[in-house]
């Protein structure tokens, strides 16, 4: 068993795997209408530079926000709740647990860490980190996709708290995102909690220019997930030839991300034998991007069985972290 200073990385995603589940995904997508395709796949290393090149412009308010509401509440948090188990679902470069742990570091040297990143190099790389600058801390860390994979996150050791940062619940639909949130609410034991960070609903001019910045990031960063299926697929996309479009359906309470064919093409991906045809302004739906007011999320976390215990805002409003415990009598799910 891995001590303090040792990191424990379980590893249920493997390349073989990453690749036939980016091949059935791609089939199902782009073999629909609309096409579509799931946003896991922007993070490549190219996809993940730019987005963290996104998270640092003016319009991109989500993180700036969170992580000054992280700042605030963090010490807070784990005053109140002392845990003895902290899990992470896609943590990226482990850098917003750092608040946490600097806060349990002033009371209690007896924590685990446990986060769950689809990136097996870049889990590896964050959990080294993390070790190198907490040697008190336990890390038991597990490569595999949190919508997959959460079971396979070892129960906990203690109170928990579990950490589902940077509005990615918002990605989900809200089937997807209740099936989720009951997965993590099975997974805190009794006395834990949840932090999920939502982006809240505003006005669409702020909310559309947080996916389509001045300077092209986010084009760029939408455009990257086909330079992603031509490497892994033999495919032939020309990412240059759509056009990024980033469109706020308020019915919905949702942004909507899309790349857009300037001009009819023929893709042919190679590995799957696949041809797609693609009419000029005809469109790939790669990422929703769901937004909350405190009504709707309390009644999202309801339907999963989980009671909002505290909602933090700024002081504009425009993003939120909702605190959540499991409901007393919640059936588990199977």
């Amino acid at each position: 068993m891995a001590g303090p200073g040792e990191p424990r990385v379980d590893v249920h995603m493997d390349d073989a795997t990453f690749l036939s589940m980016l091949e059935q995904d791609v089939r199902r997508g782009l073999g629909s209408r609309p096409r579509w395709l799931p946003p896991k796949y922007f993070y490549d290393h190219v996809g993940s530079t730019l987005f963290e090149r996104i998270t640092e412009l003016p319009e991109y308010y989500l993180t700036r926000v969170e992580d000054a509401l992280l700042q605030r509440l963090a010490p807070d948090i784990v005053r109140a709740l002392r845990p003895a188990d902290v899990l992470e679902l896609g943590p990226g470069s482990g850098r917003k647990v750092r608040v946490f742990l600097d806060a349990a570091a002033t009371i209690s040297r007896r924590l685990r860490y446990v986060p769950l990143d689809v990136g097996r190099d870049g889990l590896r790389h964050a959990v080294a980190g993390l070790s190198r600058d907490y040697p008190w801390l336990r890390v038991h860390a597990v490569v595999g996709d949190f919508d997959l994979h959460l079971g396979c996150a070892p129960p906990p050791a203690g109170r928990r708290l579990a950490l589902f940062l940077g509005s990615t619940i918002g990605n989900f639909d809200r089937p997807a995102a209740v099936s989720l949130l009951g997965r993590i609410a099975d997974a805190l034991g009794a006395d834990g909690r949840l932090l999920v960070g939502v982006d809240l609903v505003k006005d669409r001019q702020v909310l559309e220019a947080a996916y389509d910045d001045r300077a092209g990031v986010t084009a760029a960063f939408n455009r990257n997930v086909l330079h992603v299926l031509n490497r892994a697929l033999d495919g032939d996309f020309l990412p240059e030839a759509y056009r990024h479009r980033a469109v706020y359906d308020a019915a919905a309470s949702r942004i909507e991300m899309h790349l857009i064919a300037t001009a009819p093409q023929r893709v042919h991906l190679k590995r799957l034998g696949m041809l797609v045809d693609f009419a000029a302004g005809e469109g790939i739906w790669t990422e929703s991007a769901y937004k909350f007011t405190r009504a709707s999320a309390a009644a999202m976390l309801a339907e999963a069985g989980l009671g909002l215990e505290a909602w933090y805002t700024d002081e504009a409003e425009q993003f939120a972290l909702a605190l959540a415990r499991p409901e007393e009598g919640r059936a588990r799910r199977g």
